[in-house]
């Protein structure tokens, strides 16, 4: 049985887990260091991207994490998760800092702040028509040709088509929130790559 961890410091960790056991997987709610290197792959939550690195730095987790996603641990970043993962954050505090797994630099809020949430369709590449749950959303600004595009949003804003959903090697970045949704395929696209 494949044991895949959520980050469990903060943020939509239950609806991952829940996900994730639909699926068939044992899961461990990742808090400790020992947590963490039980698990073969890993889920970014979304959240507040500045709590959740707060809470990886005092809790021990954030250089053991770096640590381990650069030896090629699989990592899934969904909103938060995927600031945390990204090379750059745009409108970000001044002591933010990201792992620069993703080679992409993304906008925090990107899409409006929370009144502005919305739900789009999206076109994933290989699986097909997903819902899409934006709340509070970074958006995607540039990105190396190392990364892989699978999913694309024009959110009628006049900026055009904004990637939402990447992989760069072995891991993964979407700026919204499938586990909101009853569509398992996003994380079963993951956990194929494990």
């Amino acid at each position: 049985m494949t044991r895949v961890g959520v980050l469990a410091l903060q943020g939509d960790v239950g609806e991952h887990v829940s996900m994730l056991e639909s699926l068939g997987c044992e899961v461990v709610k990742v808090r400790t260091v020992e947590d963490l290197n039980s698990v073969e792959g890993l889920v970014l939550p979304g959240g507040e991207s500045t709590t959740i690195a707060y809470l990886l730095t005092t809790s021990g987790l954030k250089d053991v994490l770096g640590a381990k996603i650069s030896q090629g641990l699989p990592v899934f970043g969904t909103c938060a998760g995927l600031i945390l993962l990204s090379s750059e954050v745009l409108d970000g505090r001044s002591d933010q800092w990201s792992y620069g797994a993703l080679s992409l630099s993304v906008r925090r809020n990107g899409y409006g702040r929370q009144i502005a949430s919305f739900e789009s369709p999206l076109e994933v590449k290989d699986v097909g028509t997903v819902p899409g749950v934006f709340i509070r959303a970074p958006r995607i600004e540039t990105y190396s040709d190392d990364v892989e595009v699978l999913a694309t949003l024009d959110h009628g804003d006049g900026l055009g088509e904004h990637p939402v959903f990447v992989r760069q090697h072995q891991v993964w970045g979407a700026s919204f929130h499938p586990e909101l949704t009853g569509d398992a395929r996003l994380h079963q696209l993951f956990l194929n790559s494990l």
